[in-house]
């Protein structure tokens, strides 16, 4: 399969954090994935990209360790929620309606049935990880709305 490609998910999804303590399910197809090399994804996931999706509204549920999500905003953009027990990087959330928006890949158990189809803050890129030559559409700054 390349890049951009998606398979049919066997829904609900599920996922949750490295510890076992959040867990959650997604009962809609994720939308669209990207990856972010922007370097608050860099410095959160210790990764030179972290790889995202954006989510359905009121698709996801979480069914235990609710009261584990810790939340990080930086002042601007999407509040990021991660396992305050294992630190793992499961969400990113509306800090104006509170709405779960964002999953992260690498939390889903198994293929989420999306793959990353463009890369955005490529400007930001970490110089020690090169962007490697995949045909995704690069963005230097956030993708422009109705992108991939």
């Amino acid at each position: 399969m390349s890049s951009g490609e998606t398979t049919a998910p066997s829904l609900p999804l599920c996922g949750g954090c490295g510890c076992g303590a959040v867990r959650f399910e997604i009962d809609a197809p994720l939308v669209a994935a990207a990856y972010c090399h922007c370097t608050r994804c860099q410095h959160r996931s210790g990764t030179g990209a972290q790889a995202s999706a954006r989510l359905e509204p009121d698709s996801l549920r979480v069914l235990s360790g609710e009261e584990l999500l810790g939340a990080w905003n930086a002042g601007s953009g999407l509040e990021k929620l991660f396992c305050s027990s294992c630190g793992s990087a499961l969400f990113a959330r509306d800090p104006d309606s509170g709405e779960i928006v964002i999953v992260r890949l690498g939390a889903i158990d198994g293929d989420p049935g999306v793959r990353p189809s463009a890369r955005q803050f490529v400007a930001y890129a970490a110089p020690w990880e090169a962007i490697p030559d995949d045909g995704l559409p690069r963005f230097a700054e956030r993708l422009p709305r109705g992108s991939p």
